[in-house]
């Protein structure tokens, strides 16, 4: 229970790993471990899954070569 809510409030508030492992008093690794293991089990808290699908559905887009990249000799017109 208490890993679960350490979790969700690393989702939650945005705040890094490292931030909350410090406001809290829990080691560093130990916090990162615990957030690792929920993404990974699908456990993570909703607002965060959702914000990974958005970012899932960006990459296409995202990883096209921008036209800035070839030469110009080589661009369509």
């Amino acid at each position: 229970m208490f890993r679960e809510g350490v979790v969700r409030i690393v989702a939650q508030t945005g705040k890094s790993v490292a931030e909350v492992a410090r406001d809290l008093g829990i080691n560093e690794t130990t916090l990162a471990n615990w957030v690792s293991r929920a993404r990974r089990a699908g456990t993570a808290p909703a607002g965060e899954r959702d914000e990974m699908e958005r970012l899932r559905g960006e990459m296409p887009s995202s990883t096209a070569t921008p036209s800035w990249f070839w030469p110009a000799a080589l661009r369509t017109p």
